[in-house]
């Protein structure tokens, strides 16, 4: 877990129950690690490096940013499962606008108001507190998880992407798998890692022990998944 982890922060709780629920489900074990965005002073950071995925938390403006946006690169290169959600969301598109599309003075509207070139604006009307639909498009990572198209998220952002970087990011590789009924871009996943997704909404709140949020579960198994093939490749190194 990236993100500066506050007890009295909804979504923070929920997120550590929405996991908890996964691997209850899943008849797994996850041990849920809150990194403070501070610690992270690099991609080489040894606590990324421990961890079989990540999920970059709700919570911005972050205490230190280039902490969130190091763990989504470490993400990104070394193919490890990424959840980013809210903020996450946020962060996913600025590290992705700089170091993929090279939009390298890429800004997020919350943390510098009078940067030159913002990916990250705020919205028409604050999603803060917000039951929506969201239309969820077939044949992506995001459908294959809910198995439908039609689902209701709850939001807590001011802030979503700048819809004038929507065609360079898809150019670049990512992919909206999900939108509002206005269109609006609400999932961006990268088809070709194992798993790479940002939601603006938050997931987490709306998962129950009873119910565990697809999409979190989905994060769940692909670490899971990257832990399997790691130990394997370990195990043939060494002639097991």
């Amino acid at each position: 877990m990236i993100g500066d982890y506050e007890p009295g922060n909804e979504t923070h709780t929920a997120t550590t129950s929405a996991l908890q629920h996964a691997a209850v489900a899943s008849g797994r074990d996850v041990e849920v690690d809150w990194v403070p965005t501070v610690d992270i002073t690099s991609v080489d950071a040894p606590r990324l490096q421990d961890a079989d995925g990540l999920l970059i938390a709700p919570g911005s403006p972050y205490r230190h940013m280039d902490g969130a946006l190091a763990a989504v690169t470490y993400a990104r290169t070394r193919d490890t499962p990424l959840l980013g959600t809210c903020g996450g969301f946020q962060h996913l598109v600025v590290e992705f606008a700089r170091n993929v599309l090279g939009v390298h003075d890429a800004e997020h509207a919350e943390s510098k108001p009078d940067a030159t070139t913002h990916v990250i604006t705020p919205l028409t009307c604050s999603l803060f507190g917000q039951r929506m639909d969201v239309e969820v498009r077939r044949g992506t990572k995001a459908f294959s998880a809910y198995g439908r198209t039609q689902t209701t998220e709850r939001y807590y952002c001011n802030f979503g992407l700048n819809p004038a970087y929507a065609t360079q990011l898809e150019r670049g590789g990512l992919v909206v798998s999900a939108v509002d009924r206005d269109g609006e871009v609400r999932i961006l996943e990268h088809p070709r890692l194992r798993f790479f997704m940002g939601t603006l909404f938050v997931p987490q709140t709306s998962s129950t022990p009873d119910a565990p949020h697809p999409l979190v579960a989905a994060l769940v198994e692909a670490a899971a998944s990257r832990l399997s093939a790691s130990n394997e490749a370990i195990a043939q190194s060494v002639g097991f």
